[in-house]
C-alpha cells in the first residue's frame, strides 16, 4: 500500500503549499486548488480505510500505525465539512499541515500486529472510537482557531505588522467560531466516553477500571467542561478562551500519544 500512503502524503503537502501561498496571495484561486488537493486527499484516504476495513473485518485501528492514520482521516474529514459551514478557509493552513504531518509520521511506523481483530467488531467499540475521533478532529480545529485568535490579536495590538491583521477574519469571528468547535468537540468527547463505558462494561465486567487513559480522558473531559462552563457564567472569551483551548487540545494529545507511551493499561495494546 505504498503508493497510496505516497499519493495521500503528497496531496496532503500540496494541500499545505497552496494554502500557505493562499496566505499571502489572498487569491480565491488558490484556496479552490488547496481546498481541492485536500478534499481530493482525503477521498483516496477513505478509499485506504475502507480497503483496511474490508481486509480487517473490522475497524482499521488496531495499533499505533493505523490509529493515527485515523486521526488524521478525522481531521481531514471534519475541516473540510466544518470549512464548508463556516467558510473558515484560512484554518486549512493549520488543517492540512497537521494532517500532512500526522500522514508523514504513519509511513515511517511499522504496522506491527495489533489487539485480535474480534475485539473491534463491537458495536459499541466502534461507535466509541469513531465518535472520539470525530470529536478530536472538531478539538484540533478549536486549537487551530485559538492559535489564529492569539496572532489576530496580537497583530491587532502592536499595530506594527498589518500582515496578519489584513488576512486573518476578525477576533469575534475566530472566538465564536472556536466556541463552536468546543462545543461541538466536547459534546462528542462525551458521547464517545458514554459509548467506552458501555464497551468496558461487556468486556471487562466494570464501566471504570482506573486505567491511565480512563484518567486522562477523564481529565480532558474536565478541562473541557470547565472551559464550556467559566465561558457560560463567567463570561470566558477571547485570548482566554483561546489559550484554554490550546491547553485542552495538548491533554487530548498526551492522553492519545503520551498515555500510550509512558504508561501502561487497557488501551496500550491497541495502538502499539
Amino acid at each position: 500500500m505504498a503508493p497510496i500512503f505516497i499519493l495521500i502524503i503528497v496531496l496532503y503537502l500540496t494541500s499545505s503549499i497552496g494554502y500557505l501561498a493562499f496566505l499571502f496571495s489572498q487569491k480565491e484561486s488558490f484556496h479552490r486548488i488547496s481546498y481541492g488537493l485536500l478534499l481530493a486527499g482525503f477521498l483516496a484516504h477513505t478509499g485506504l480505510i475502507a480497503y483496511k476495513m474490508i481486509i480487517l473485518e473490522s475497524i482499521p485501528v488496531h495499533n499505533l500505525h493505523q490509529t493515527l492514520s485515523f486521526a488524521a482521516w478525522a481531521l481531514a474529514g471534519v475541516y473540510l465539512f466544518l470549512k464548508y459551514k463556516f467558510r473558515l478557509n484560512i484554518l486549512g493552513l493549520y488543517a492540512a499541515p497537521l494532517a500532512a504531518f500526522i500522514m508523514v509520521a504513519v509511513y515511517w511506523i511499522p504496522e506491527a500486529p495489533g489487539a485480535h481483530g474480534e475485539l473491534f467488531k463491537n458495536l459499541w467499540l466502534i461507535l466509541h472510537v469513531v465518535i472520539i475521533f470525530i470529536g478530536e478532529a472538531a478539538l484540533a480545529l478549536a486549537c487551530g482557531t485559538g492559535i489564529l485568535y492569539l496572532i489576530q490579536d496580537h497583530a491587532i495590538k502592536s499595530k506594527t505588522n498589518r500582515f496578519f491583521h489584513k488576512r486573518l477574519p476578525s477576533l469575534e469571528f475566530l472566538d465564536v467560531t472556536g466556541y463552536v468547535f468546543i462545543f461541538t468537540g466536547f459534546t462528542l468527547l462525551t458521547i464517545g466516553l458514554i459509548t467506552g463505558f458501555i464497551y468496558a462494561q461487556q468486556v471487562w465486567g466494570r464501566f471504570w477500571s482506573w486505567d491511565p487513559k480512563e484518567i486522562w480522558s477523564g481529565i480532558t473531559w474536565l478541562i473541557y467542561a470547565a472551559l464550556l462552563h467559566e465561558r457560560l457564567v463567567a463570561g470566558w472569551r477571547g485570548r482566554r478562551a483561546a489559550i484554554m483551548a490550546i491547553i485542552g487540545f495538548a491533554a487530548v494529545i498526551f492522553t492519545f500519544l503520551g498515555v500510550n507511551l509512558f504508561l501502561e493499561g487497557h488501551h496500550e495494546t491497541f495502538t502499539k
